[in-house]
Order: C-alpha cells, then structure tokens, then sequence
C-alpha cells in the first residue's frame, strides 16, 4: 500500500439538496477513489438552520436577494479530517438565481476556504437547468480573491432542454417530484443519468494528470465538452442578474426573509419574473438570431470566455 504521505490529497466540497449534484460529484470522483496514490475528501457543506425541499413556494421566491447578493448564512462543518494542504480542490455548487447557492457562497467567504483554497487548483462542478454564466462568475470572482487557481469546469444541464425545463425545474423545485408531470407532457426534471455516469471521464483526465509527472493546469479538461456555452441565453443572463441585484437591494431594505414587508413583494415580484421569462428571454433570443451574422466573432469570444478553462 502507497505511503499516505505520498498520496495526491484531493477534497470535494459539496451542498445539495436534492442529492443530484452529489452524485454528479461522486461520479467524477469515483476514477480518483478507486486510485491508490490518492487520498479522497469530502466536505459536505451544511447550513446551520437547513433549506426546505421542497421549497415552499414563497419562501422559495424569498430566498433570491440573500442568494443574489450572497449573504452568508451559518454553516455546522465537519473539519476534523481535513488535511491542511490538498493538491486539488473540487467544487461542487447548484445555481440559485444566478449565483452560487447560498451555503456555497457563504463557504468561498469563510476563513476555512482562505486556508484550504490558496494556492491550490481548483476545478469546478455545476450541475443546473441551463444558466450557470453569471454564478461561474462570481465564483472566479471568490478564487481569485482568495488565491485560488481555476484549472476546469464541468457543467452539465438539465436534459429536458430550455423550454420544457421551464415547467420541469419549478415542479421539481415546489413539489419534490422529478416527473414526469401532467401525464407526460412535462418531462423529468434534472441532468440525465447518461450524463451523471458519463462525469466520469472528467475524474480520469484528472486522476492521470494528478498522478503523472504534468503539471495540473488549465489544459487538463480541454477536449472533453466539459463547459458547453448556450450563447443565446448570455444576454439574458445579463439582464437577469442586473434585475435580481436591484429588485434584491428593495427586498433587504424590508428586513430579513420572514419580514411581514417582504411576503407581499414577493408576490410582486413572482409577477415581474414570469412576464421577464416569458418576455426578455425569448426577445434577447430571437435579437441574437437576427445579429448573430454580423456579430460572429464576438459571440465566438463569449463563448470561448464562458467555456474557459475548460473549453466547450
């Protein structure tokens, strides 16, 4: 047996509710588990007063500006068998209204991710209904701040595709039930089993490069489809976070998420948002068909900035 000293050390940090994203995460690291010259660790992170699922729908709806504007909630972590140093760290996160979800986001500002993510490479994990852009976003934001040193990105989306997803999700979300609904009309909701044992591939290319003699950098996903980029939601996205962040100011001017003034805006905003979806989104849809012809190389630029590192 390898001398654990002279083990590749490998973390997983992880919260999901649903139990999907962990498997995602599972599956990439099932090539890196089964290797003897690595050391595994997970870090489940638990919030300490837990999210409901399924969401009730209101409190679901309240929880976008503290998700919007990543206000950090408690967390009960199990420390005790981490190891001070690790030779990669993967990330594993849902997406909560364009950001990271909040007990993700509450850990990337926490004195133990200061410690274990400096210097250190650091792949991340998404596992979402289409749009991740935006959250990716402010997760290189938290690396970097932090030190951290982005070498990949895996992303993989719901299989029912932008249109059905759109009832899917929210079914999913609200009643805790993947589907189908409606007598098959609605199809199930979440990232295909193919695509959760196919993560696989992505634990293999990193096993390799761990326990060879290259070094773990940005190359190490390239050619796996790791982060395929949806340029027709990029401007959507865009809109979408601008309008969370100031319809999320309004919502913490009224107090915390069980303040009696926030329960009526939610409403509100519950409206606002479906006529945005059903309206901007298709919109910033068809206006990128239109000009797309004469703005090809720079959707091809946002694209290979998305997909990055990893490429699409």
């Amino acid at each position: 047996m390898q001398d654990s000293k002279t083990k590749k050390r490998v973390l997983v940090v992880h919260y999901s509710q649903t139990g999907q994203l962990e498997r995602v995460a599972r599956s990439v690291a099932t090539p890196l588990l089964n290797d003897d010259a690595v050391q595994l660790d997970f870090l489940p992170l638990k919030p300490r007063e837990a999210f409901p699922f399924p969401w009730p729908f209101l409190r679901f709806i309240n929880t976008f500006p503290e998700s919007a504007h990543q206000v950090p909630c408690a967390l009960d972590l199990q420390i005790e068998h981490l190891q001070s140093q690790y030779d990669l760290v993967i990330l594993a996160y849902q997406v909560w209204y364009l950001a990271p979800s909040i007990p993700v986001s509450s850990f990337l500002q926490s004195d133990l991710a200061a410690r274990l993510l400096a210097d250190t490479p650091v792949v991340t994990v998404i596992a979402c209904r289409n749009m991740w852009l935006q959250a990716q976003e402010k997760v290189k934001a938290h690396l970097h701040r932090l030190g951290a040193n982005l070498v990949g990105n895996i992303v993989l989306v719901d299989a029912a595709g932008s249109v059905a997803s759109f009832f899917a999700t929210p079914l999913w979300v609200l009643t805790g039930r993947k589907g189908p609904h409606w007598f098959g009309l609605v199809p199930p909701a979440g990232v295909s089993e193919r695509d959760v044992e196919g993560a696989q591939r992505f634990g293999e290319a990193l096993r390799q490069r761990l326990t060879s003699a290259e070094a773990l950098d940005i190359d190490v996903l390239k050619g796996l489809g790791a982060a395929p980029v949806n340029d027709k939601l990029i401007l959507s996205e865009k809109i979408a976070t601008r309008s969370f962040y100031l319809w999320g100011k309004l919502f913490l001017a009224c107090g915390a998420p069980d303040s009696l003034m926030r329960k009526p805006l939610a409403a509100l905003y519950t409206l606002f948002l479906l006529l945005m979806i059903v309206t901007v989104v298709p919109i910033t849809a068809i206006l990128k068909w239109l000009f797309s012809p004469l703005m090809k190389k720079r959707i091809a630029g946002q694209k290979a900035y998305y997909a990055g590192p990893s490429g699409d």
